[in-house]
């Protein structure tokens, strides 16, 4: 399996790009600067350089031909401004969507935010980067030529992972490593029935593959 990821230098990104190395699976990933290449390498991915916020629809869907499913985890990070929420958040997702379309492939994943809403009210940079990412989400939901599933995972931590989580649609608040974000969405990719669903994911009871099988089945009512 070729999974291309947006962000491809990101926090999670790496960690899912080294447990899909680990798994036998090919990974690329979209990276602004040259100089990150070496840290993908390590990971075992494939590392393409592609700037999300100048590249074409042409360009972006060139590197992502041929994959069977694309992962959006870049963002603009913090200390970043309100352009950077529009330019990465909301357009670069947008843009990201689109080329999977235009290169054919279906399975989409995306790293969202809990309380991601595009009629998120407020003028704080943490306002601004709550609509940009509920607009992005709300354009791949739109989309009929994907099989989108959208995660978004409460507070990120950088304690090691414990592999309990719990993932529905509505989990309530609380925190979760970067660890157990990167592990579900391996799980993810490799359960396609969770397409169509936008999960929350905290800390919890439940083993990673528990639960996304349990997602899959309840459509993350369970």
């Amino acid at each position: 399996m070729r999974i291309v990821i947006a962000g491809g230098h990101g926090q999670i990104a790496l960690r899912l790009e080294r447990l899909l190395a680990a798994r036998g699976d090919e990974a690329a990933g979209l990276i602004r600067k040259p100089e990150q290449a070496d840290d993908l390498r390590e990971a075992g991915a494939e590392p393409v350089v592609c700037d999300l916020e100048s590249a074409t629809l042409d360009e972006v869907a060139a590197h992502l031909r041929g994959a069977d499913a694309a992962v959006f985890a870049a963002g603009a990070g913090p200390g970043s401004g309100a352009s950077r929420k529009d330019t990465v958040d909301r357009a670069a997702a947008v843009l990201f969507a689109d080329a999977a379309v235009r290169a054919g492939v279906r399975r989409h994943l995306v790293v969202s935010a809990m309380r991601a809403d595009p009629g998120h009210q407020g003028e704080e940079i943490f306002d601004v980067y709550l609509r940009a990412k509920g607009e992005a989400d709300a354009y791949v939901q739109a989309q009929p030529d994907l099989d989108w599933t959208i995660l978004r995972p409460g507070l990120l931590t950088d304690d090691a992972g414990t592999g309990q989580v719990t993932l529905a649609a509505s989990t309530g608040r609380g925190p979760i490593p970067r660890d157990d974000v990167a592990a579900v969405l391996a799980e993810l990719l490799a359960t396609p029935a969770t397409a169509g669903l936008t999960l929350e994911l905290i800390t919890g009871a439940d083993s990673v593959s528990g639960a996304v099988r349990s997602a899959a089945e309840t459509g993350g009512e369970g």
